[in-house]
């Protein structure tokens, strides 16, 4: 019988299927046995390696321990070693404090022990000094028996005696001083100064301090005023005076403390009243004119100053500050003309004595530079001087002779006393200063004043404008010897208290009169 052959393919396909299937179980086989072996083999190695990490861990533990324990050990042996060290330092600051506390014990008992012999000795010398204070009061009652006199009747007339001993010695020492002092030098000064006074000629003093205009009618006061007063008003603006337009007939005042402004508004007012048209342009146009003449004026006079005293070198300020002084006045006496003079003076006397004739004319010039602003700045016209010579860079020695030429400070050269004698002669002669009738009797009268303050002066008596005083003393309260203290005690409250120019003379009069008839 034949066979179909689906079921010979199907047969064939289960046959191979049982086979692949078989082989398959053989591989599975094959394969979890191997895996088996592999799983086993891992198992010990693991556990071999976590056997050898067990072992590593404890040895490490180990070593760690050790280590530590070293580390502790160290630790506690440098600090037992520490402890140690502190305590030796301990014991040897405790050893030092005992060994001090003792000393200091011994100080004290070596203390007490002095303390005790002093008090000893303070009762010996107390005792000692009571024995003396008895043996003392004993000789003084001795001594004022025998002399007659108590203790302070004694001290008293001894005291007396060295005072009246010591006046008397020191009036005829200063006496014999100012004698040869007098006799060396007062001739040769005089001749000096004489002979300087006569080679310097000078005008008298024939300056004024107020400035008044002159007009040609009295209705010109009104012009000047202006409507509603604004003519005056711009003159007195542009100018900084104040003009005074009283009752006078034909006359304005120009009052200002600073001479230039004063004549700066008295030449514009002159231009003014000359031109006849007066309003507030045409009055700035003049006031600007009349400065620009003023500063030429200035200009030329300072430049004369310097010509005439022969001065060279100057700075062009210090020339325009000489040249404002032209219309500056000191008692009447103006002030360019009394540095021209001081200067030719200065440089007069410095040829007699042979000092630098240069430098002392120059500083006589300039010894009164700050007069020339003092209207404007603050402080007296020395320091003002001072300072504008010390500006413009003038030598020291020509600084001080102006910081000394009124005495403010010590003069130190020679130049300087030069400056002030020739100051004094410019500003002292007959004819250089003009004061008030009022002033010069209240200078007078405060002058006999003051010297008739003293005790033992009968009568005192100013003549010679001031320049001298009389004074007669009593006799009978003042000895012969008192008679140059008292001289110089009166010249020192003199220049001490009063304001005169030049010097004053003291003359004391001492007259012892006896008076008898004959019958």
């Amino acid at each position: 019988m034949q066979v179909p052959v689906y079921v010979t393919v199907i047969l064939v396909v289960a046959t191979a299927l049982v086979c692949l299937i078989a082989g398959g179980v053989a591989g599975y086989q094959r394969r979890k046995s191997f895996a088996e072996r592999e799983i086993g083999s891992a198992e010990e190695e693991a556990r071999r390696v976590i056997n050898d990490a067990i072992k590593s861990a404890e040895n490490k533990k180990r070593e760690a321990t050790v280590e530590a324990k070293e580390e502790i050990l160290k630790a506690r042996n440098e600090f037992d070693k520490e402890v140690k060290d502190r305590r030796s330092e301990l014991q040897r600051q405790e050893n030092r404090l005992n060994s001090k506390e003792e000393n200091l014990d011994r100080k004290l008992e070596n203390l007490e022990r002095k303390e005790e012999n002093v008090n000893v000795r303070i009762s010996q010398l107390e005792a000692e000094k009571q024995e003396l204070d008895k043996l003392k009061d004993s000789q003084l009652e001795l001594l004022e028996r025998i002399s007659g006199l108590t203790v302070e009747e004694a001290r008293r007339y001894l005291i007396d005696q060295l005072e009246d001993d010591v006046t008397h010695e020191q009036a005829l020492k200063l006496k014999e001083i100012q004698t040869r002092y007098k006799e060396e030098a007062e001739t040769y000064a005089r001749e000096q100064i004489a002979l300087a006074i006569q080679r310097c000629a000078a005008d008298h003093v024939a300056e004024a301090t107020v400035s008044v205009v002159p007009l040609p009618n009295d209705e010109m006061k009104g012009r000047i005023i202006g409507r509603e007063g604004r003519n005056i008003r711009t003159l007195e603006t542009m100018t900084g005076v104040d003009l005074i337009i009283d009752d006078t007939p034909e006359a304005i005042t120009v009052s200002c403390f600073d001479p230039v402004r004063r004549e700066i508004a008295r030449l514009a007012l002159e231009k003014l009243i000359l031109d006849g048209r007066i309003h507030p342009t045409r009055i700035e146009e003049m006031v600007e004119k009349a400065k620009r003449e003023v500063d030429a004026t200035i200009r030329a006079e300072g430049e004369r100053a310097v010509f005439e005293t022969n001065v060279h070198g100057l700075n062009p300020e210090l020339v325009k500050l000489l040249g404002r002084q032209h219309y500056r006045t000191s008692y009447g006496q103006n002030v360019l003309n009394h540095s021209i003079e001081v200067s030719q003076l200065a440089g007069l006397l410095a040829a007699e004595i042979g000092v630098n004739v240069a430098e002392a004319k120059r500083a006589g010039l300039l010894h009164d530079l700050g007069k020339s602003i003092d209207h404007e700045v603050e402080g007296s016209h020395v320091q003002i001087g001072v300072e504008l010579a010390r500006k413009y860079r003038e030598s020291e020695n020509v600084i001080h002779a102006i910081e000394a030429h009124h005495g403010d400070v010590e003069a130190r050269t020679i130049v300087a006393c030069l400056v002030q004698a020739a100051d004094a002669i410019s500003a002292a002669r007959p004819g250089a200063r003009k004061e008030n009738v009022e002033y010069y009797i209240k200078r007078l009268e405060k002058l006999e004043e003051l010297t008739s303050s003293f005790a033992g002066v009968d009568k005192a008596y100013a003549i010679q404008a001031g320049r001298e005083v009389r004074i007669m003393v009593n006799p009978e309260a003042i000895p012969e010897d008192k008679m140059v203290l008292l001289a110089r005690e009166i010249a020192k409250k003199i220049e001490d208290e009063l304001e005169y120019p030049g010097q004053i003379k003291v003359n004391l009069i001492r007259e012892t009169k006896a008076i008898e008839y004959a019958k």
